[in-house]
């Protein structure tokens, strides 16, 4: 296998929340998505290393309606198992519908309408024990109050068979979540989260010869860098473990790569470490050992980009959308060669289904441009490129009109501040825009042929689009966005030749 601190993170952008299995010599890999839809991205690996998205789980609307969900609420953490020849995805659709699983006999699909649970908080794990009973493993509990339940149902119907049970207090941190239960040689093994998704993040785990415990803790995490706060890969936690072909065994988990130690835009990506086992029969990951390393940004997997492929006909399997997917905002026949969009009344501003396609960032060096063809019918409609957190800290770089005029337009929010900078247009043309970062600002630029490029006065540091400071559980997604402003577009964007690239 290739070496790990050349690799990881193995998922870059944010793709939080990993878990994964194994059917024969493949492997199956799911994350969490909160309001992006379709929701809960799917890829799929021969080695573990290099993962091939192949769309999403929760593709209609019947499985998750996420038109009214928060920044970062929506679909939560989701474990992926496989049985008696079904696949089997299970996750929380926060204030939505609850704690629910769905099945397919292929992972790219068709997915099953979900079927309801009715206990627990979030982060609901599923177990299919040796003797054919299946369990619900699921935190419970809010806080320090955190705990794990667990109770088995029929996976064929989802009835439920026992009442909840008290299982495990883990570590006394706050938020013990994301639990696990496996069985290995013999043991159970339970396995969660604890401490919060930030610094003091932390994966702990506990056996017992019987799937209700009681549990015999282990007393050290077996895998943080809490301890370890100037190392560059923060916030480890949120495993899950898989066995390979060979019998050798492996953790993904979520992780951080802060800016200075500061800011990670990008979000919690997924990493994968080696699992070795004590003498006394304890899994280890990295506990403060610091073996957990991250590549130079422009190595990183998936350096090569399949999102520059773009808008060639259909969105790809990478692509998501704010909330909701309106079919009828997007045409590819409207005008050859280019895609026509039409915004609606929503704004990044808005914690509703406003008109984003987007794919995540996955380096801090990057750049995104495209072409487009807009001429706003009148102010308040207009249309370009967004890299957006969540609704507290966004930015738009595209055409708007004021004053009855084109203008180039740059919204910027940081939290509780919003600026607006333009700049005029000479041209009733097409332009093309472009939007870096370099690691620690974004900037923006526009050209009417493509060669002379004009560069927008203002500059965006990047912690106005980092969870440390406008918070949310996510990380920067970019692309396309159009709006009217309190009502639909009347004016059409048409994009052209949209391109991300690592620099």
């Amino acid at each position: 296998m290739q070496s790990l601190d050349k690799l990881n993170p193995v998922i870059s952008g944010y793709y939080p929340d990993p878990s994964v299995v194994r059917v024969e010599e493949d492997y199956y890999l799911v994350n969490s998505s909160f309001e992006y839809f379709p929701g809960v991205p799917i890829f799929h690996s021969r080695d573990l290393l290099h993962w091939t998205p192949l769309g999403h789980v929760l593709t209609r609307q019947s499985q998750a309606d996420l038109r009214t969900s928060s920044s970062s609420d929506g679909i939560y953490a989701a474990t992926l198992r496989y049985h008696a020849g079904r696949f089997y995805m299970i996750t929380t659709d926060v204030r939505g519908i609850g704690n629910f699983y769905v099945t397919a006999e292929q992972p790219g699909g068709p997915w099953s309408d979900p079927v309801l649970l009715p206990h627990g908080g979030i982060d609901p794990s599923l177990f299919f024990d040796e003797d054919g009973r299946a369990y619900v493993t699921v935190q419970n509990g809010a806080g320090l109050e955190s705990h794990i339940i667990q109770y088995e149902i029929d996976p064929a119907t989802g009835k439920v068979l026992t009442e909840p049970v008290r299982i495990w207090n883990g570590d006394e941190g706050p938020w013990v979540e994301g639990p696990h239960l496996y069985k290995i040689k013999g043991l159970y093994y339970l396995m969660t989260a604890s401490g919060g998704t930030g610094s003091r993040h932390r994966e702990i785990i506990a056996r017992s010869s019987t799937p209700y415990g009681p549990f015999e803790d282990k007393p050290e995490p077996i895998l943080t860098h809490n301890g370890l706060q100037e190392h560059p890969v923060q916030c480890l936690g949120h495993a899950d473990l898989v066995e390979d072909v060979s019998g050798n065994w492996w953790a993904v988990f979520l992780g951080t790569r802060p800016i200075d130690g500061k800011y990670a835009p990008l979000g919690r990506e997924t990493f994968l470490a080696p699992v070795t086992w004590t003498e006394d029969g304890w899994p280890v990951i990295d506990n403060n050992e610091g073996t957990v390393v991250s590549a130079p940004d422009a190595n990183a997997a998936c350096a090569e980009s399949r999102q520059g492929a773009g808008l060639q006909g259909g969105f790809g399997p990478e692509w998501a959308f704010l909330r909701s997917y309106e079919e009828e905002r997007y045409s590819w026949t409207e005008r050859a060669g280019w895609l026509a969009v039409r915004g609606n009344r929503y704004t990044l501003e808005d914690e509703a289904p406003a008109v984003f396609a987007c794919i995540r960032q996955k380096h801090h060096r990057m750049e995104m441009a495209v072409s487009l063809d807009f001429i706003p019918a009148k102010d308040g409609e207009y249309a370009g490129l967004a890299a957006r957190l969540n609704n507290r800290g966004y930015l738009f770089w595209g055409l708007g009109r004021a004053e009855g005029k084109r203008i180039a337009q740059l919204l910027v929010r940081d939290g509780d501040q919003q600026q607006v900078h333009t700049y005029g247009l000479s041209s009733q043309e097409a332009v093309a825009l472009r939007l870096r970062c370099d690691g620690e600002y974004y900037s923006c630029a526009y050209s009417a042929d493509g060669v002379l490029w004009h560069e927008a006065e203002h500059r965006v540091h990047v912690r106005s689009l980092s969870p440390e400071v406008n918070g949310g559980f996510t990380g920067v997604c970019l692309g396309l966005h159009a709006t009217g402003t309190g009502a639909d577009s009347t004016a059409v964007a048409y994009y052209e030749g949209f391109c991300y690239r690592p620099l």
